[in-house]
């Protein structure tokens, strides 16, 4: 049956300016865009808008919280639950594809794609690599090791030193089923006892798992905040650095030169803040990080924007951004790019970053029909969250009602 969706202003994905048109969707997939066009059953979206489905491209969807001391009381099945609901949360808010950058494995994957569990689709990191005393490594100053998720069999371990262990690891993420590969090029600001402005792992380590990793038919993501970090990932031919905190105009250079796409994730120091605000046991080490970097990210930002340094919307969401994630997008747009740009970010740039720019991203006839219906003006981000009506996933409505629905 083919169900056509009429009288809304399209945004397509491609960075065209919103304009009427209609939308014919059958059998999961998109048939047809234009004017003035027919289908079996139709949707009138007459003053809605209507874009392709949303995609972050740094979630954490196991972590709800910031607190260390709540998560070693819970039981350990309960990170599974927490990660339903923020699936659903996540899908609520328009996102139709999502990238874990670490904490979900092949099961969590699986049961979306089962339908078990509403959400997203999955793209998984599984765990993320780093040096010992990195930004990954649970060793704490007490002596006591405590990871951010409880260990799986499912999670391979993340402390990897030298070239032969990066080999090993990255095909033991491989047999996972990871989708990506993430390294830890840099000290972080919620690792205690990590500076973010100091590069971790040597040049080597990382062209070993950028390698390994191809080798698979994988890219790797590079939790990147140091300058010197960024440098080495960058070089090393990582696809995405994470964050990008400190860059300086020769990383930028180097980043456009090389087609690296940034992931700014402007959000995630804010929602650390927010949790400590709220009465999250965050550290007091964090929190000196989280304001000191908080200035020196948007300046980075801005100045990769100015380059031309391509972007994909992401927050590494834990606890406070899950279903608020659309906020990100108004930070996106202060730090300097258009409205549009940003919708693109989180559309076809992020799908091209993802590898499924021939399946997602953009309103065209053979993508898979991912679409968010809006009330008004796509363009307004300040309150696109808030204006979400319906999220259809493959053609399925998802989340929401659409218009003229009173079921």
């Amino acid at each position: 049956m083919r169900t056509l969706y009429h009288g809304a202003r399209i945004f397509d994905g491609t960075g065209a300016a919103p304009g009427a048109g209609d939308v014919v969707v059958e059998d999961g997939r998109i048939i047809a865009v234009g004017t003035g066009l027919d289908g079996d059953t139709g949707v009138d979206l007459t003053g809605h808008a209507l874009l392709p489905g949303l995609i972050d491209c740094h979630v954490h969807v196991m972590v709800s919280e910031y607190d260390v001391l709540r998560q070693l009381e819970a039981p350990h099945s309960l990170q599974y639950y927490s990660a339903a609901r923020n699936l659903g949360l996540l899908l609520d808010c328009g996102l139709t594809t999502v990238r874990d950058a670490a904490g979900a494995d092949l099961g969590t994957r699986r049961a979306v794609d089962l339908g078990l569990v509403r959400g997203p689709r999955l793209r998984i990191a599984v765990t993320m690599l780093s040096q010992t005393g990195g930004h990954a490594d649970p060793w704490l100053p007490s002596g006591h090791c405590v990871p951010v998720l409880p260990g799986s069999p499912a999670l391979p371990g993340g402390v990897v030193d030298g070239v032969d262990q990066m080999r090993t690891r990255v095909r033991e993420l491989v047999r996972a089923g990871a989708d990506w590969v993430k390294v830890a090029a840099s000290g972080g600001v919620m690792s205690p006892g990590t500076d973010p402005r100091r590069p971790q792992f040597s040049p080597e380590e990382l062209r070993t798992a950028v390698t390994e990793a191809s080798v698979a038919g994988l890219g790797v993501m590079a939790h990147a905040q140091a300058t010197a970090g960024v440098r080495n990932a960058v070089l090393a031919g990582v696809r995405s650095v994470e964050h990008g905190i400190y860059l300086d105009d020769d990383v930028v250079s180097m980043m456009l030169d090389r087609g690296t796409v940034l992931v700014p994730t402007l959000i995630a120091p804010y929602s650390v803040l927010h949790a400590a605000q709220n009465g999250a046991a965050v550290g007091e080490s964090a929190l000196l990080k989280v304001r000191e970097v908080i200035e020196a990210h948007r300046d980075s930002f801005r100045r990769a924007v100015a380059a031309g340094v391509p972007v994909a919307m992401g927050t590494d969401a834990i606890g406070y951004p899950h279903g608020r994630n659309l906020e990100e997008l108004a930070l996106m747009r202060d730090g300097g790019m258009s409205p549009a740009e940003v919708l693109v970010s989180a559309t076809s740039a992020a799908a091209s970053l993802l590898g499924l720019r021939d399946e997602l991203g953009t309103l065209e006839p053979g993508k898979r029909a991912d679409l968010v219906v809006v009330r008004g003006d796509p363009l307004e981000l300040d309150t696109l969250r808030e204006r979400v009506r319906a999220v259809v996933k493959d053609g399925v409505l998802a989340a929401g009602r659409l218009p003229g629905d009173e079921a």
